[in-house]
């Protein structure tokens, strides 16, 4: 269990499926977390891979979201990934910068990672902002990185992080 100072991370599990997937399906966050039309099943898909943490954010004992993270073993190129999604009643609130970078001090300090990486889509300003808040800079734009629901290739937003970068 990780606390910040609005949020608790805790590890996610088979019954938070139907809450998150209920979030995923809202058109604010389904813009940017795609998946089948079986969101419960793209989720269960992703709880059962090995390469995944994924922790539920919960606010006020509900839940809120969900942030994910990977790492690179590489020692070469060593370095933790993260994901988020909240729903749309608590965008703007300050919760997923403090999701962010309470899960970015976990990652520092306990998995003794020096670099943090994050990846939304460049349209993504909401997303952009809340992760610069915690530090994160832009590294450089990722060209026709993800194919959109329309079907076309849209730009991702390359940033990140250094251990020493991370505010409190």
């Amino acid at each position: 269990m990780l606390r910040g100072k609005a949020v608790t991370l805790r590890p996610a599990t088979e019954d938070d499926v139907p809450a998150l997937a209920a979030i995923r399906a809202t058109p604010e966050v389904r813009r940017w977390w795609r998946g089948d039309d079986d969101l419960a099943a793209a989720i269960r898909a992703d709880l059962a891979d090995e390469a995944l943490t994924i922790h539920v954010v919960e606010h006020a004992g509900r839940v809120v979201g969900a942030i994910q993270w990977y790492a690179e073993s590489d020692p070469e190129y060593r370095h933790a990934g993260m994901d988020i999604f909240l729903a749309p009643e608590v965008h703007g609130g300050g919760l997923g910068g403090d999701a962010v970078r309470t899960l970015a001090r976990h990652l520092v300090d306990d998995h003794g990672h020096h670099r943090l990486t994050v990846d939304p889509a460049a349209a993504n300003t909401a997303a952009i902002r809340a992760y610069a808040k915690v530090g994160f800079r832009p590294v450089g734009v990722l060209r026709r990185y993800e194919r959109g629901a329309d079907g076309r290739w849209h730009d991702g937003l390359l940033m990140d992080l250094l251990a020493d970068e991370l505010s409190d």
